[in-house]
């Protein structure tokens, strides 16, 4: 079938929840992606940060492949000899005491969620049902009831309620709101280090370095989702490593993988993660030997391939060039490492089209809010591959 025809049998029979860009990939390599009429495309979004790695890395794929033909999944009821090694290399790699492996982003929300509650009942000493969780407007912590139900964005919540109660909403980088906002049934703060969702917004200079001081002072769990952050995309291992900080717990997912396999996990302190007791949570497919052995990979070659030092070398070099696309629908170019958002003005007329335009010229990008373009290409990325991203975008723009 050609382009035209899957899209079409796609329409037909798939629930309408997305609108992607009418390109239908069947290949990957590196930065590159390839559509069934065999174009060619560089990939600027890397699933949502999922292929930090590049697309079908050989050693994720062989230790994929190995594990595949031995064991791949036994449930918790039994243990594997996959699992304690990955906690080991993964405690190793981000000092971490502690691991609930999950699947999802959305999975690892909810395992935290409950385990801040029930460290709040057992021991901070929170009234029964009465648990405040904090968290940031304009947030993206997944899809399910109880994370839409605390999402500012109407798209998100509208036909979907009743909500899950006990949440409070602040503004995002305002450290004097989170104090204000605290109280004796307070158990957590979670958000972002940088909002993703929301279009690579960057609180200011020592915000996390606050919210952690103020969190310690009032008994109340700092909660950071580095689910898009993490793992090397914005220069460091984890991004709150800019605020030189270690969040109570820390939420991993989307690169845990390299894009082959769906694994998340909570990062944990001892205190926080012991309240959790046989029985009080679990997943079948959580914390798997194929799972264990695919993260354990792709952790490895982040490091030994030296990909967090070129997000940050090559981050800065690409949105010093975006920056210097001077055009008078560019409202703002921001970013960290290699997660970088191109804001327009509203009178440019919406990000959707631009995006389609490069696609035209072989990039593939997506806009968030209307009016932004994230570009979050894979770690690999290298400077003349940039630089030819850089001639397309200015085309696009100034065209």
């Amino acid at each position: 079938m050609d382009q035209n025809q899957y899209i079409q049998l796609e329409q037909e029979l798939g629930a309408h929840n997305y609108k992607p860009l009418d390109v239908v990939l069947c290949r990957g390599e590196g930065v590159w992606v390839w559509d069934v009429d065999g174009r060619k495309y560089l990939d600027c979004l890397s699933a949502y940060s999922a292929v930090n790695q590049g697309h079908c890395h050989p050693k994720i794929m062989q230790a994929m492949t190995d594990q595949a033909q031995k064991l791949t999944l036994t449930s918790r009821a039994f243990r594997n000899d996959q699992l304690a090694l990955f906690y080991r290399e993964l405690c190793d790699m981000t000092r971490s005491h502690k691991v609930l492996p999950m699947n999802s982003g959305a999975e690892a929300v909810e395992t935290v969620i409950k385990t801040v509650r029930k460290w709040g009942y057992k021991v901070k000493g929170v009234p029964e049902n009465q648990a405040e969780i904090i968290v940031c407007q304009n947030n993206f912590h997944g899809r399910t009831i109880t994370i839409v139900g605390f999402s500012t964005d109407e798209t998100a919540r509208d036909g979907f309620g009743p909500f899950t109660p006990g949440f409070k909403i602040i503004p995002f980088g305002d450290a004097q709101a989170l104090e204000a906002a605290i109280t004796p049934n307070t158990v957590g703060f979670l958000a972002e280090p940088i909002q993703g969702e929301a279009g690579v917004i960057i609180p200011p200079a020592g915000y996390l370095r606050q919210a952690q001081e103020i969190c310690r002072k009032n008994n109340v769990v700092l909660i950071l989702d580095e689910i898009q952050t993490g793992l090397g995309r914005t220069g460091k291992l984890l991004a709150e490593a800019h605020d030189g900080i270690e969040a109570d717990l820390t939420l991993v997912g989307k690169a845990l993988s390299g894009g082959f396999y769906p694994i998340s996990a909570v990062l944990s302190n001892t205190e926080v993660m012991s309240v959790l007791q046989p029985g009080e949570h679990g997943s079948t497919f959580g914390g798997n030997p194929l799972a264990c052995a695919i993260g354990r990979a792709a952790i490895r070659v982040l490091v030994e391939e030296g990909m967090i030092e070129n997000a940050e070398k090559m981050g800065a070099y690409f949105l010093s060039g975006l920056r210097q696309i001077s055009d008078d629908k560019v409202r703002e170019v921001r970013g960290r490492g290699l997660m970088i958002g191109l804001e327009f003005h509203p009178e440019a007329g919406g990000a959707r089209q631009y995006c389609e335009k490069l696609r035209e010229k072989g990039l593939l990008c997506k806009e968030t809010h209307d009016n932004i373009i994230r570009f979050a290409p894979p770690l690999v990325i290298t400077r003349d591959v940039i630089d030819w991203a850089l001639e397309q975008i200015a085309a696009v723009i100034r065209g």
